[in-house]
């Protein structure tokens, strides 16, 4: 197709060089049968002329009238075709946009989807959290106040023992001052036959 237009526009330019080089010589024909002597003024001059003027004509007709016209109905259909193809250029780029515009569309809808389910998600974790931590701050609750009382009671336990200690202590001087010499013989002998009688 591109070789064909090559030859079809070498064939253009040759016959519009040899229309050309035929005009100047029918031109100058003309200007030099018009420069001729002022007695030639008659009726011969028109003749001379209006041949030329036809000779001119025809050789326009002969060889430019077809190549021109080719030229211009080759220069035409390009021109139809190159709009006929920026029109099919330009149906395709609206469609691509319109199909664009379809899936940004659909990517906003999707997008929208993603944050509304990451929203609730994130409001079930969060509601989830929550609950958790309340039933760990409940367990820790309990296990504080098992461990307050468990220590408690210790610490109970621990000032019974040592006030019974400090009691016995505080009986035992009391008793030992109390005591005289004979109720401690006394004591010594009961414990002895508490001994004997055991063995």
């Amino acid at each position: 197709m591109r070789k064909e237009l090559v030859i079809s526009k070498l064939r253009v330019m040759k016959n519009t060089f040899l229309f050309v080089i035929f005009f100047c010589l029918i031109v100058s024909v003309s200007f030099v049968s018009a420069a001729g002597p002022a007695t030639e003024e008659g009726p011969m001059a028109w003749v001379w002329r209006i041949l030329n003027f036809a000779i001119l004509v025809f050789l326009l007709v002969k060889f430019a009238g077809k190549p021109l016209k080719n030229f211009l109905k080759q220069r035409s259909e390009m021109i139809e075709k190159s709009i006929k193809d920026a029109q099919e250029a330009k149906e395709i780029a609206k469609k691509a946009l319109e199909e664009v515009e379809q899936r940004l569309k659909l990517k906003d809808k999707e997008v929208a989807e993603i944050l509304e389910v990451a929203k609730t998600s994130g409001e079930e974790e969060q509601k989830r959290l929550i609950e958790d931590a309340e039933r760990l701050k409940t367990k820790i609750l309990e296990q504080a106040k098992a461990n307050i009382e468990h220590e408690v009671k210790m610490a109970k336990e621990a000032i019974k023992a040592e006030a019974v200690e400090e009691a016995i202590k505080l009986s035992e001087e009391k008793i030992k001052n109390r005591l005289t010499r004979e109720d401690h013989d006394k004591i010594l002998q009961d414990s002895i036959k508490l001994l004997g009688a055991r063995n």
